[in-house]
């Protein structure tokens, strides 16, 4: 601005100065001065007021600076302020959920332990607006159900016999887990029958303890019976026989038992096949060994010819080709055997696949059981174990009678392919005893 100014003055001057005359010299030079003067005045007024100025800004800037730092402490109180409200809003949602939960939780105690009461012909008041009364009554109540419960008493009733028929007596209870019943005839521990009723179970060892009990005192010896719910009956224990296992097991059982029996079958009719092939072989090799040395080849092969048996038809043809070379000889010993080898192991391979298939049977039957498990839990639920026995037995017993098949199918398959080994091990040490003694 100052320089604008100072601009606009000079020309101003420069321009009076050429249009003057030169007798105005002296005139010019004072207006000159004069202005100078002026313009000085004006140089030293605006410094002062630039000073000013740059004055007042500082001081505006300085307060400017220390209302942003009331604003920026401020800021951050009221940040702490609503983080603290936050964490406060946080606490109390946390607690509503506390209590929300505590709520469902204590009207559920009440809601069981009221079902439970009505079992013991109680009913529970409740007062919806104080719990802690609830619950101290509830509590209260339970606890004189339990002492009660928990002493011997005895008191007359009916009770069945083993029989079916029903008698009166006295029944006593120990607690609500056993009962004892007494009678002119019968006394013993009894179990329930079902719909609160209860049967005989044991006339024998708690009868003494029953009448022990009765009269006020408590025996050495407690023989007792102990039950969950006496509302569910206790089915007598049933004896099972083999045929009831295999039944349980369902179709996959009885495949397995069909194939146990038919392996059976098979060793049987191998031990007797082998059996007179081991029994034949030393004799048939002894006679042709004696009849070769005194009357010649044509009546060892005749005698061989009136023999049957597998020692019998390798002999005969190392007898026929007893003129040959010994290495074409023995060729036909191996030739023989190996033709013979299918009659000695007849019956193993079906012994063998048996007792492969067999535990595969078992496997198959207790997947089998194992879903129809699961599918009686996801239509039924697990409330009553007994409609669970039935997948559960499958998937037991076939796995049962797999192993019961396998293992000694497998252990005489085993046994009786050894034996008919070192029967063919036989046959070919007579063939080559026959061989060495008729080239000697």
């Amino acid at each position: 601005m100052k320089k604008i100014i100072l601009t606009v003055l000079t020309f101003t001057l420069l321009s009076a100065t050429l249009n003057a005359a030169p007798s105005d010299e002296n005139r010019l030079e004072k207006a000159y001065a004069k202005e100078f003067a002026f313009l000085k005045a004006q140089k030293e007024m605006l410094k002062k007021r630039l000073k000013e100025v740059k004055r007042d800004d500082a001081k505006k800037i300085e307060i400017a600076k220390r209302e942003i730092e009331k604003l920026q402490e401020s800021v951050i109180a009221k940040n702490l302020k609503v983080e603290k409200l936050n964490n406060e809003l946080f606490e109390l949602q946390r607690n509503v959920d506390n209590i929300e939960s505590d709520t469902q939780l204590i009207e559920s105690v009440i809601t069981q332990g009221n079902s439970l009461l009505k079992q013991y012909g109680q009913k529970l008041k409740v007062y919806p607006e104080d719990y802690p009364k609830t619950l101290k009554t509830l509590f209260d109540t339970s606890l004189n159900i339990a002492n009660r419960l928990s002493t011997v008493r005895s008191d007359n009733g009916n009770f069945y016999l083993k029989d079916g028929s029903e008698k009166s007596g006295l029944i006593i209870k120990v607690g609500n887990i056993a009962t004892y019943g007494i009678s002119d005839t019968v006394s013993g521990s009894l179990v329930p029958a079902g719909d609160g009723k209860f049967k005989i179970w044991d006339e024998t060892l708690s009868a003494q303890t029953a009448k022990v009990l009765a009269s006020g005192k408590l025996p050495d010896t407690l023989n007792i019976f102990i039950y969950e719910n006496s509302k569910k009956e206790i089915a007598d224990k049933e004896e099972k026989t083999a045929l009831d296992v295999v039944e349980s097991g369902g179709i996959i059982g009885w495949v397995i038992v069909g194939l146990g029996v038919v392996g059976v079958l098979l060793i049987l009719l191998r031990v007797l096949f082998l059996s007179s092939a081991s029994s034949k072989t030393m004799k048939i090799a002894k006679e042709v060994s004696t009849t070769l040395q005194s009357k010649g080849l044509d009546s060892a092969l005749n005698l061989l010819k009136a023999r049957r048996g597998a020692a019998a038809r390798v002999l005969k043809a190392v007898v026929r080709n007893l003129d040959r070379d010994r290495e074409h000889i023995e060729d036909i010993v191996t030739e023989s055997l190996i033709h013979e080898s299918e009659r000695l192991d007849k019956y193993g391979t079906a012994i063998m696949v048996i007792a492969a298939v067999s535990p595969l049977l078992g496997l198959l039957g207790t997947v089998t059981g194992m879903i129809a498990t699961f599918d009686i839990i996801t239509e039924f639920g697990t409330g009553d174990p007994k409609l669970l026995s039935g997948g559960i037995s499958i998937a037991l017993v076939t796995t049962e009678l797999g192993l019961i098949v396998a293992i000694p199918l497998l252990l005489l398959g085993n046994l009786l392919n050894g034996w008919s080994e070192r029967i063919k091990d036989e046959i070919e040490a007579s063939a080559l005893h026959i061989i060495n003694q008729y080239n000697k």
